[in-house]
This record gives C-alpha cells, structure tokens and sequence, in this order.
C-alpha cells in the first residue's frame, strides 16, 4: 500500500488532485485509515495509469469515469485503443512540426491548411468511445440488433437518413434555428428507437463522427446534400450547449 503522497512523487500527480479524484469517484483509495489516510494498492495505481492515458487524449474527467465504471470494460481492448490514439496524435504533431518549419522557410507564406486537419484522430476516438468495453449503448446496440430483421435494420437505416434529407434541405439555415433543433430531436428520437439510447453525450459523440470525414459523413452528404454532414454536426453541439 501507498500512501496519498507516495503515489503523487511516484505519478507525478498533484496530492490535490488525487484527493479531487476521490471526491468524483474517479480514483478511489483502496483503504482509509481510521486516521483518515488514504491508502493505494497496484490496482488503484493500474487505474491512475489508464486515466492519466486517457487524460493525455484530452477525455473529460466525468467520461473516463463512466468507462472506467462500466462492469464490461476491456482494459486490454482499451489500452490497444489507446495507442493508437497515441499514433494518430503523434502522426499530426508531426505534420504540424513539418508545416511551422515550411513556414520558417518561406517566410510565413502558405495556403496550405492541411496539416491543421485532425479529423482522422477524432474519428477513431468517437468510434472507440462508442465501442468502449461493451458500453451499455453497445450492448443495447447488439441486444436490439438482434431482436431485428434485416428489413427492419433497412428501414431504421432509411428512417435515420430521411432525417438527414431534411436536414440537407434546411443547411443554409442557422444550425441553433428552431427547424434544425426540431430536427437534431428527431435524430435522437430515431437512434433511441432504433438502435439505443441516445444521452446528451452520446448524441454529441455522434455529431463529431458525423463531421469527421469517411463513410459516415459520405453517406450523410449523399443524402442531403455537401455539407448536410457538417451542419447536422453543428446543430447536434447547439443543441448539446443548450
């Protein structure tokens, strides 16, 4: 067992936010000492080290706290996850590297904006997210999957993607309008009735994938039209900050 501050000098993490940790219930000690001393065995540190990975990848404190807690996580599945996270950072710290030193050498003179693109990470989070240890949405997800009929599956498809089509008919709108949040609404609507419950959080997960280049913005702009991805996307984040 390891005291408060032996895991702070060991993790490098503040006393103050271990005690923070605690009170969130994101990092609980293992024992409290009738003296009040908090107390850590490797577990514990086994768990500090999975959210300060998670914390290098810019996650919320709250949403680490939810996968960490979920009874399916996988740490193993996780941890591969997470190195490729990890890779795709590093692979864009990288091209941003390359573009500050063309802009060094041609004195700031570039139109080239490319290296700023980190859609490729985002995506891959927003899908681990999803994926995560067999959340509860996925296992909804699977539950309802397999209740359903490869026409009933068809017609959830199509359902969600007509409310794509009016979204596409609607994106020179402002995306905080009221048609657009009507809209964003029935999103929600048709991917809890279809496929699991969709939270505030996950709808906002979802928003960046749809955004996030690939299959999934494809598909959305080919039913409503370039840029109906993107602005379904900034409509799910108004209606998220709501």
């Amino acid at each position: 067992m390891r005291t408060v501050r032996e895991v702070s000098r060991l993790s490098g993490v503040s006393v103050r936010t271990l005690h923070h940790y605690d009170a969130i219930g994101l990092l609980k000690p293992t024992k409290v000492t009738e003296a009040g001393y908090r107390l850590y065995d490797d577990t514990a540190l086994w768990r500090l080290q999975t959210i300060l990975l998670f914390r290098e990848l810019e996650f919320p404190l709250r949403e680490i706290r939810d996968i960490l807690d979920d009874p399916g996580f996988d740490r193993a599945l996780a941890l591969e996850q997470q190195i490729r996270m990890l890779e795709l950072r590093r692979d864009h710290l990288g091209d941003l590297i390359a573009f500050a030193r063309r802009l060094q050498r041609t004195g700031g003179k570039s139109m080239d904006f490319s290296a700023f693109d980190n859609s490729k990470l985002e995506q891959y989070a927003a899908e681990a997210k999803a994926r995560w240890g067999k959340t509860g949405a996925w296992q909804e997800y699977e539950e309802k999957a397999k209740a359903q009929t490869p026409a009933e599956q068809q017609d959830a498809a199509r359902a969600l993607m007509a409310v794509f089509r009016e979204m596409g008919t609607i994106r020179h709108l402002p995306p905080e309008g009221p048609e657009a949040q009507v809209l964003v609404e029935q999103i929600r609507s048709c991917i809890t009735r279809n496929y699991y419950t969709c939270t505030p959080e996950i709808l906002r997960s979802l928003g960046q994938m749809y955004e996030a280049g690939g299959d999934m913005t494809e598909n959305i702009d080919a039913a409503g039209g370039p840029g109906t991805a993107r602005f379904a996307a900034r409509a799910i984040e108004a209606w998220c900050g709501k």
